[in-house]
């Protein structure tokens, strides 16, 4: 066990994250008091509830709309996550082709990437200041195994119509330095952002159109035409669930999307002089090729966010009290600042938190609608859900509305629903193979090339 001296520690855990600690306490929305009669009730004031519910407002501004949310608006990923906004979206090119075509899958790809142009035109224009940033992603490769990993992808998504290029390593350290890099790939028009303020910012302006938002309401049971809440029933025509990891708290829904853990640490504001000694001044979001890879961000007041996996799954569905992570997620979090951005390596830690993404079976994200219940969803982000639940927003929005667009016609939507296997299964799947990827990053760092252990993680996933 890594020895970790006091002044390291971070100075506060949970707390749900350190993006809803650093805005305050938000104005607290009441919760349902009576039964409900609406056209549409949503499920979840996440990024993919508000998102939905604001462009119903706007296509539709007649209609009766509310959101019921478990706790607080951003609760969830949505005011926990990292901070990216990428136009990515979590697929399987060979599932996707299993059930789609080629050009259909490209459609997929420049609708994704349309969504951080959207999502920034409409924070711009309604004013939410989320700290915003244009800027390009960076994953970069720190040993052979890596760099064999990010040319493949390079391939791959070239292949797909996105744009990506590959940086060396000398290019990489004008813009970052980080030690052992050999090569990064470089995706553009990304952004960087503070989730909860865009989160809650969604939320005042999906207010401003008529919707309503019943804070602490969980859903207990939805059914065709009603939803059961312990404050009264809600009977609507038609009903959205965006519940994301929390899916698999609702009846009948234990083995939709499995919630895996990821957490994070962030360090107090770093002085001039560290800076200069990592540069980072285009506030690029930071990524590596491991394989059980971390992801990065600079925020505006000269702070680092470092994320990964940690704890990847507990038994049964069970998901975190309150964003507070383990002891040992929260060691490997500072030993990978440390290997990354030495000259932070002995900056204090402010914060850090933990949450759940939505995973499902085929670690694709999906849409889906049911047109003789009227029950539709959207979720399984795999983890980059800030610019893909705006897509899934437009996506559900035309859906409830009975119209066929581009959009409904993209092959996400609609798609076969696997299951995730029975516990004890899926806990002994998920656990082993995160142990298998995590010994295959070891073997990697000291020379495999790449680890086989990676190859028989991927099988399990795959499998």
């Amino acid at each position: 066990m890594t020895h970790m001296t006091p002044e390291l520690w971070p100075e506060r855990t949970g707390e749900t994250s350190f993006w809803h600690r650093q805005i305050g306490p938000q104005p607290v929305r009441g919760q349902l008091v009576a039964p409900q009669e609406l056209d549409i009730c949503i499920i979840g004031a996440g990024f993919t509830g508000l998102w939905t519910a604001y462009y119903l407002a706007r296509a539709a501004p007649a209609l009766n709309i509310a959101v019921l949310e478990a706790r607080q608006v951003g609760f969830g990923a949505s005011g926990r996550n990292g901070g990216w906004m990428t136009g990515g979206f979590a697929w399987s090119h060979d599932r996707y082709l299993a059930t789609s075509d080629a050009e259909s899958l490209r459609a997929m790809v420049r609708a994704m990437a349309g969504t951080v142009d959207e999502i920034i035109s409409v924070a711009q224009s309604a004013s939410i200041d989320a700290d915003i940033r244009r800027t390009d992603e960076l994953l970069v490769a720190t040993n052979a195994a890596q760099l064999s990993r990010l040319q493949a992808e390079l391939q791959t998504r070239s292949f797909w119509g996105e744009d990506v290029h590959m940086i060396d390593a000398k290019a990489l350290a004008t813009r970052i330095k980080i030690p052992a890099a050999q090569g990064a790939m470089v995706v553009p028009n990304v952004a960087r952002i503070q989730p909860a303020k865009l989160v809650q910012g969604l939320a005042r302006l999906v207010e401003t159109l008529g919707v309503q938002i019943f804070e602490n309401t969980p859903a207990t049971a939805l059914h065709p035409g009603h939803v059961e809440t312990p404050y009264g029933t809600v009977r609507a025509r038609t009903i959205l669930r965006a519940t994301e990891a929390f899916t698999s708290q609702l009846a009948g829904h234990h083995r939709d999307l499995l919630p895996l853990n990821s957490a994070q640490i962030i360090t107090a504001p770093l002085s001039a002089q560290t800076w200069d000694k990592i540069g980072w001044k285009g506030y690029e979001i930071f990524g590596d090729f491991a394989n059980a890879y971390c992801y990065c961000q600079r925020t505006d007041d000269g702070r680092i966010a470092v994320g990964g996996r940690g704890i990847p799954y507990r038994f049964n569905n069970r998901l975190d009290t309150d964003g507070t992570p383990d002891d040992e997620t929260i060691r490997r979090l500072i030993a990978v600042l440390r290997t990354h951005f030495p000259a932070a390596a002995n900056a204090p830690i402010d914060h850090a938190w933990c949450g759940t993404l939505g995973v499902p079976r085929d670690w694709c994200a999906r849409v889906d609608f049911d047109t003789s219940t009227r029950i539709g969803s959207a979720g399984g982000y795999v983890g980059v859900g800030v610019s893909t639940s705006n897509l899934a927003g437009r996506t559900l929005a035309d859906l409830a509305l009975d119209r066929t667009t581009a959009l409904t016609c993209l092959p996400w939507v609609n798609r076969p629903l696997r299951k995730w296997e029975p516990e004890p299964l899926r806990w002994f799947g998920l656990r082993g193979m995160y142990k298998l990827l995590n010994a295959a990053d070891r073997a990697e760092a000291k020379g495999a090339n790449p680890s086989r252990l990676a190859t028989l993680g991927a099988w399990i996933k795959n499998s």
